[in-house]
C-alpha cells in the first residue's frame, strides 16, 4: 500500500487522487469488471444498484488530512481471497476518454508526466503496490468511485480509461485491469493495483511485487498476436527477477564511468556500466543492483538522490 496525493490539488489540474473509506461487504455475489461510475464502489452480484460502501460523502474540497474516514490504509476483513479469486476479470472494450484525469502534461510533487496518446504498444516492468480500505468508495481521477473489489488500477501515464494485463514476474500469475486512476506517485512504483487485483496475482499480502504491465488494445481480439500469454512460473531452482536502479544513461563512456565511480566511492555495490543500443545509438547505462528487495531499492534511491544525482529509475530484469 502507498501514499496518495490530496484530491483537491489534483482536481485543479483536472486530476483526482484515489481515496476511500472502510467497508465490510457481503461475501455473496460477484463484481463486474468494467462497470460505469454508477456501479463502481460496491460489492454486488448485479450491474448497477445501490452502493454498499456506506453512503460515503466524498467532499473533494476538503484537505487530504480530513477527507478520509481512516488515517491509514488497510485490507478488508472479507471476502476471503478464495472468493476474490473467482471474480470475473474485466473484458476490454473501446471507451471514450474520461473527461477528468487525462490532462497532459500534469505535475505532481515537482514531477511532470505526459499522458500517452494511445496505450497501444506500452510495456513496462517495475514495482507494483496496491490500495484498499481507506480509499474504497471515494473518487478516482476519472471521478468514478474506487471499488477495491473490482479489477482496476492507477497509472501515471496510460490513458483513462484503458486496459492492461499485469503479470507478477515472481509467480507468473496475471490479471486484466481497467486503468481509471492516476498514481502511484511513490518514486519507485509503476502501478497501483486494486485490492482484488493484488490478491489475484499474489501482490497481497506481501504489499509489493515485481510486475510487467502490458497495455491491451481493446479494438483487437485477445489472441496470442495481440496479448501474449503470461510467462510460466519460474522453476524453484531458478533465480527470480532482480531489481536494479538506473542512475543514468550516457552517450559518453567517460561520463558514465565517472558516475559509476562516484557510486562505488559511496559504497554502493554492485555498480554496473551496461552497454545498450537505443535508436541505433550506443548508450552506457549506469545501474546499481541487483538489490535485495523493494525496501532496499527505496532506501538506495533516497541515498542516491541525497548525493545530488538524478533520481534513479527502477528496472526489473
Amino acid at each position: 500500500m502507498k501514499w496518495r496525493l490530496a484530491l483537491p490539488l489534483v482536481l485543479m489540474a483536472l486530476l483526482a487522487g484515489c481515496s476511500g473509506g472502510k467497508t465490510r461487504p457481503s461475501t455473496s455475489g460477484s463484481s463486474t469488471g468494467s462497470s460505469s461510475s454508477s456501479s463502481r464502489g460496491k460489492w454486488s452480484g448485479t450491474n448497477g444498484g445501490s452502493s454498499s460502501r456506506g453512503g460515503i460523502n466524498d467532499d473533494l474540497s476538503r484537505p487530504q488530512s480530513s477527507r478520509y474516514k481512516d488515517d491509514s490504509d488497510s485490507v478488508p476483513q472479507g471476502p476471503p481471497p478464495e472468493v476474490i479469486a473467482k471474480l470475473p476479470e474485466p473484458v476490454p472494450k473501446v471507451e471514450p476518454r474520461a473527461l477528468y484525469g487525462n490532462k497532459s502534461p500534469y505535475t505532481v510533487l515537482g514531477q511532470t508526466y505526459n499522458v500517452l496518446a494511445s496505450p497501444n504498444g506500452y510495456v513496462e516492468r517495475g514495482i507494483a503496490s496496491f490500495y484498499g480500505n481507506k480509499f474504497h468508495g471515494y473518487k478516482t481521477s476519472s471521478l468514478e468511485d474506487y471499488d477495491m473489489y473490482q479489477f482496476s488500477a492507477a497509472h501515471k501515464t496510460l490513458p483513462i480509461p484503458s486496459y492492461a494485463r499485469v503479470t507478477n514476474l515472481e509467480n507468473g500469475k496475471s490479471v486484466i485491469v481497467r486503468i481509471n486512476d492516476r498514481g502511484p506517485f511513490h518514486e519507485n512504483r509503476v502501478i497501483d493495483l486494486s485490492y482484488a487485483a493484488a490478491v489475484r496475482i499474489g501482490v497481497w499480502p506481501k504489499g509489493t511485487g515485481l510486475v510487467e504491465v502490458r497495455a491491451i488494445d481493446p479494438s483487437q481480439p485477445l489472441t496470442a498476436q495481440t496479448l501474449p500469454p503470461p510467462p510460466p512460473p519460474p522453476k524453484p531452482a531458478s533465480p527470480g527477477p532482480g531489481i536494479y536502479l538506473q542512475v543514468g544513461a550516457f552517450s559518453d563512456a567517460t561520463n558514465a564511468e565517472r558516475v559509476a565511480q562516484q557510486l562505488r566511492s559511496a559504497n554502493f555495490a554492485p555498480v554496473q556500466v551496461v552497454n545498450a543500443q537505443i535508436n541505433g545509438r550506443n548508450i552506457q547505462r549506469v545501474r546499481v543492483g541487483p538489490l535485495a528487495g523493494v525496501d532496499q531499492a527505496d532506501d538506495v534511491t533516497s541515498r542516491i538522490e541525497n548525493m545530488g544525482l538524478p533520481r534513479p529509475q527502477v528496472a526489473v530484469d
